[in-house]
């Protein structure tokens, strides 16, 4: 829809095709139904978010930022309010709102377009690009051509990869797809034997650790037990670091270290539970640390440490008091890998953007073929980067495919 409309601004004759019964699916359910728009943080914070290829974002950013996107839907009559992380949201909490202001604006512009379209192939002919042929059989001569289809996540909105054959047909690489933003699986007892599912913590700090120990990544975000494994915010930000280190070592399962206080260090925290224990010796220690971590949480660890709950606080050894508290604070376990791809929020890997041109969007393979959004190997956090990023190359390849048919 972006594309559409920069190429119908620049007042090129343009037809969006889509296979889809309406426009706008998978943005109508996305940031929960809310529609994350894009994200305040200074450009140089936003390709930080975007660790797949986000370098590549710079020319683009240049031309169209996330300030832009912000006046764009402003000048659409969508105001914007900001929340926490810099995140946009729309003032109506409602997402379709986004898309039905998107679609007003095609409309406006006289876009042509059909849905319920899938296309069959792109043909190319003497290095350019020369039509798209549909299931049907019809077939729709054109001077430029914006492939903007997504990747492989959230199939059941239309993203079912059918991009990257075209890609490849015009001699593009796709560099390997894998899984990310996705919820991490493990085989570990405790996860088989449900003993924490439905568990949320907060604020936890949660690492991913490379075969010698050290973190390769730490995030600082909520996370949540599950069923298969873990998920939530601080997950779904580690999962493409548990894949790559998987990927680079050959592992079969990778460590994982949640630190449930980290804004305390560990021989502090001693002391501190050393204390409450002096203070009140005859105390039960699951009275004693109440309110320390979440209740079921806290049972866990001591089970974990040979500790009963019921115990005299006096009773327990300094030995296991050490322990548990490092266990507070370093609770390792490992994970074997994450949901599909289909069961992902976004699409690693893609079109190799060493094969795009990052000012325009365009093929450096093929004169009048571009780009845009998940079908680019490009992939950020959720938080408003992947719209962002998707929004920006959109506008851009929807301009100069515009700016390219026009010179013919």
């Amino acid at each position: 829809m972006m594309a559409a409309i920069g190429a119908a601004e620049q007042k090129a004759k343009v037809l969006l095709i889509d296979k889809g019964n309406k426009l706008g699916r998978k943005l109508a359910i996305s940031g929960g139904g809310r529609c994350n728009v894009t994200n305040r943080l200074p450009v140089d914070e936003i390709i930080k978010h975007i660790p797949g290829n986000g370098r590549f974002l710079y020319s683009a950013f240049s031309i169209f930022s996330n300030e832009d996107i912000i006046r764009f839907f402003e000048n659409l009559g969508i105001k914007l309010k900001e929340e926490d992380h810099g995140r946009m949201f729309p003032v109506t909490d409602k997402a379709q709102s986004v898309v039905d202001a998107l679609i007003s604006r095609l409309k406006e512009l006289n876009v042509n377009i059909k849905t319920d379209s899938p296309i069959q192939d792109v043909r190319y002919e003497n290095g350019r690009v020369k039509a798209v042929k549909l299931k049907t059989g019809d077939v729709y001569e054109a001077d430029s051509v914006v492939i903007a289809v997504g990747g492989k996540s959230v199939p059941h909105t239309g993203s079912t990869g059918d991009g990257y054959a075209w890609a490849e047909k015009a001699g593009h690489t796709i560099t390997e797809l894998f899984p990310t933003e996705v919820p991490l699986t493990s085989s570990e007892n405790f996860i088989k034997e449900k003993m924490l599912q439905g568990l949320s913590l907060r604020s936890v700090a949660l690492s991913v650790l490379n075969p010698k120990g050290k973190a390769l990544i730490t995030h600082r975000m909520d996370m949540i037990f599950t069923h298969f494994g873990i998920s939530g915010p601080a997950v779904l930000r580690c999962s493409q670091y548990a894949v790559k280190a998987m990927k680079k070592w050959n592992l079969k399962e990778v460590v994982m270290n949640l630190d449930a206080i980290p804004d305390t260090k560990e021989e502090p925290l001693f002391q501190e539970v050393s204390k409450k224990i002096k203070e009140d010796p005859k105390k039960s220690i699951k009275n004693l640390l109440k309110g320390m971590l979440p209740e079921r949480y806290l049972l866990f660890l001591f089970e974990q440490n040979g500790m009963d709950p019921s115990s005299q606080g006096a009773a327990i050894s300094n030995e296991k008091i050490r322990s548990f508290v490092k266990a507070c604070k370093s609770f390792q376990f490992k994970v074997n890998g994450t949901l599909p791809l289909d069961k992902a929020f976004v699409t690693g890997g893609g079109v190799s953007v060493k094969e795009i041109e990052p000012q325009t969007m365009a093929s450096k393979l093929m004169e009048g073929l571009f780009f845009c959004g998940e079908i680019l190997d490009i992939h950020g956090y959720t938080g408003g980067y992947n719209i962002t990023s998707a929004l920006v190359t959109g506008r851009l390849a929807g301009i100069n495919a515009a700016v390219s048919a026009r010179i013919l």
